[in-house]
């Protein structure tokens, strides 16, 4: 289990030997006159009236290729709540060190100081001619949902929120293999949600996708069910006419996938639970249930966490920096369902292939596909070539990407190359 890291440490880390935990470097020399001129004045000129006469020579000239935003107004960071534009800054610098370590994609973090909808799809579409793709992140449901579907449908550039569609993708993979090591099959499955934020719907959507018909899912007011006069848009697409209380939707419930708070579901309710149980305690850093505590109580079942510390992490990092590189190395204009569920098997099938040796010394111990390891780990190297191949394929496969004699095989050599 990793050292706890204290308070000083993190501020420590933060503070030295520089404020902050990203920079801007140059691509190119600036060491003579004559770099100067080509860098500045006059040379730049050049590819400026080039952009001018077609918009797409931008990708050619100019870094945008390769650039992300990560865009917050800091109305749901991490389990922190509405803390603000600013104080959200760190966490949105530290996504950028994400996307530059895992898929090598640059990236501005923009904090935008307002929770007024059309300001905030304003300010971002005013600057989206900068960058290839915008990462939406930390933002409150359900403001979060209208925020990214204007977005989607006004930009011409990949719109991703991945408070939603991260957590989407990444246990939608755990639950495909959980699946094949318990022998259930993905239409049999009654699924539990307990939570009904933006990453709750976005998975119980993405569940949909792959043929998962039989879902209940559990606000904190209870089992979100047709007898309530209280549900928004996006809950009602999940309300079920025969459940009411939570013990009716634990019962027999084939995987539970908890996106809400600690305590919200108990060990009283996973014992209602079917054989071989599919288990996801997802709250951070604070499970729902902690999995000695689910292990002890069901011994049969398959457990999964958000952190770092246990087997099986539900982890992001595992979707956003892969899925933004396929997409955007294809000039995709949108990341549609099918890219994420793309992503999603890519991720199934990798962790069953022979894991890296350099794993093993990384996490200090021997893993191989089963109950305690269902997901890929970040830190392995072919996330980038098997996630961002499989959604670049999709993306030109659908339509999504206008790219003409797409090669899959020579791509895959071309992300291997990123690989050090």
């Amino acid at each position: 289990m990793a050292k706890k890291v204290t308070d000083q440490e993190a501020l420590d880390y933060h503070e030295f030997p520089q404020a902050g935990k990203i920079s801007v470097e140059t691509t190119k020399p600036v060491a003579t006159q004559r770099d100067l001129s080509m860098a500045y004045t006059p040379g730049v000129a050049v590819p400026c009236l080039e952009i001018e006469k077609d918009a797409e020579n931008a990708y050619r000239y100019t870094a945008k290729s390769n650039l992300v935003a990560v865009i917050s107004n800091g109305t749901a960071v991490l389990g922190l709540g509405n803390i603000g534009a600013l104080a959200s800054k760190p966490v949105m610098e530290g996504k950028g060190v994400l996307f530059k370590t895992f898929s090598g994609l640059d990236s501005f973090d923009i904090e935008v100081d307002t929770e007024n909808v059309d300001e905030f799809c304003k300010a971002v579409a005013l600057i989206s001619p900068t960058f290839g793709g915008i990462n939406l992140e930390d933002i409150k449901a359900p403001e979060c949902f209208e925020i990214e579907k204007r977005l989607v449908e006004e930009l011409d550039i990949p719109v991703m929120h991945d408070d939603q569609h991260g957590t989407a993708v990444i246990s939608t993979a755990a639950i495909i293999n959980a699946c094949e090591i318990t022998n259930k099959k993905i239409e049999d499955l009654k699924i539990v949600v307990v939570g009904a934020g933006a990453a709750a719907i976005s998975c119980a959507k993405l569940y949909k996708h792959i043929g998962v018909k039989n879902i209940f899912m559990i606000d904190s007011k209870g089992v979100i069910n047709d007898a309530r006069g209280d549900l928004n848009e996006y809950k009602k697409e999940f309300s079920v006419p025969n459940a009411t209380t939570q013990a009716e939707a634990f019962q027999d419930a084939d995987v539970a996938v908890g996106l809400s708070k600690p305590g919200s579901f108990s060990v009283t309710d996973i014992k209602l639970m079917a054989k071989e149980p599919i288990i996801f305690t997802l709250a951070n850093p604070t499970p729902e249930i902690m999995p000695e505590e689910t292990k002890a109580a069901r011994r049969d079942a398959i457990i999964a966490t958000g952190r770092s510390d246990f087997a099986n992490q539900v982890n992001n990092v595992l979707g956003f920096p892969f899925i933004f590189r396929g997409a955007m190395d294809v000039r995709a204009k949108k990341i549609n369902t099918e890219m994420k569920i793309a992503a999603a098997y890519a991720l199934a099938n990798l962790a069953k292939k022979e894991v890296p040796e350099y794993l093993t010394e990384v996490y200090g111990k021997v893993m191989s596909f089963g109950p305690e390891y269902i997901i890929p780990a970040p830190f392995d190297k072919r996330l980038v070539v098997e996630i961002s191949s499989a959604v670049a394929q999709a993306a030109v496969e659908t339509g999504s990407s206008q790219m003409k004699d797409f090669d899959i095989e020579t791509y895959k050599k071309e992300l291997a190359k990123r690989v050090k």
